[in-house]
């Protein structure tokens, strides 16, 4: 033997590959955990996303609507223009105003004897009325319209893109922020809000929107809100009582409500709301088919059997100021 020669063998073939078949299944379970935790972390994403949004989008609307009927201290008395109201700011023009169902139903109440509409709505693509202001709404959702003062008062009622009412228990005045402030006795001032919520589509996301009154109307610029991605469909249904208990007997969606009922000429009285969204995740998990039928309210929505997950969330706005007044 010659000296300085090394006696160790190397591995056979069949050891080699015994060695690469354990290897190949080690990494093919490091990909496998890797791919289940990815998608683990896709799915709580995505969960937690459908969870805020939908929270966040009936915050929003929760806090505006509960305040629906609210005009200082005229509050609960109708507003009758030439009788108790005073128009000093520039009428709307129809083209820059949102007016909706009924025949006194614009930003501002006009000279007809009929009831000042503070709450009006209607499924889009449902019956023949509709919000001319509003475009490329997603079919079969619910539109909503309130009107409410926004308090606390103020002492500068200055803000030139803003309207305002003056009210004293008894007497209201309407101007924008551009005009004097009027001289009112014994009144107090607010700032004037008139606000449609509503679904279109962004590109492919849905989004909730919302419509606001500025000093000339509301198709100005600045009037047009983005508030909450993915709330894909609205559905709303309207709380009436109907034995004075200031509780909701039942519940019916806007193509049930009457002229008469939204108008206060019947004895029902409106005293909750309740909103239904359906929430959809933005990006698609291609790993994900959605084989789910979601309810709200009295809607029946089908599976879509598509790649998004989505979430139903819903909420009962009592309301605080009487709205319809028996």
């Amino acid at each position: 033997m010659r000296k300085g020669l090394s006696n160790h063998a190397g591995f056979s073939l069949v050891e080699l590959m015994v060695a690469m078949v354990i290897g190949l299944f080690l990494t093919l379970g490091v990909f496998t955990m890797f791919s289940m935790s990815s998608s683990n972390v896709t799915t709580t994403s995505q969960f937690n996303q459908l969870q805020e949004n939908g929270r966040i989008a009936l915050a929003l609307m929760e806090r505006d609507i509960s305040q629906l009927g609210f005009m200082g201290d005229i509050t609960g008395t109708e507003l009758v223009r030439g009788v108790n109201t005073t128009l000093l700011a520039a009428i709307i023009p129809t083209g820059d105003d949102c007016i909706g169902g009924g025949i006194n139903n614009a930003s501002f109440p006009n000279t007809t004897s009929s009831h000042f509409r503070k709450l009006w709505g209607y499924e889009e693509g449902v019956g023949t009325e509709s919000l001319a202001c509003l475009t490329n709404v997603v079919k079969n959702t619910d539109v909503i319209q309130i009107k409410r003062l926004s308090g606390p008062p103020t002492t500068n009622p200055n803000d030139v893109n803003r309207y305002y009412i003056g009210a004293t228990a008894n007497q209201a005045i309407i101007f924008s922020g551009s005009q004097p402030t009027p001289t009112l006795d014994n009144g107090r001032f607010w700032e004037y809000v008139h606000h449609v919520y509503y679904i279109q589509n962004d590109g492919s996301i849905p989004v909730l929107r919302r419509r606001l009154l500025l000093n000339g109307g509301m198709n100005t610029s600045g009037s047009y809100e983005q508030l909450v991605e993915g709330i894909e469909s609205m559905r709303i249904l309207y709380g009436f009582d109907n034995d004075g208990n200031d509780t909701a007997d039942i519940f019916m969606p806007a193509q049930n409500v009457t002229s008469l009922m939204w108008d206060n000429e019947q004895f029902q009285r409106l005293v909750a709301i309740r909103i239904f969204l359906l929430v959809r995740s933005t990006d698609e998990d291609s790993s994900y088919t959605n084989d789910t039928k979601y309810i709200l309210g009295d809607k029946k929505i089908a599976a879509t059997q598509d790649h998004f997950r989505r979430k139903v969330v819903s909420t009962t706005i009592v309301l605080e100021n009487p709205v319809l007044i028996r």
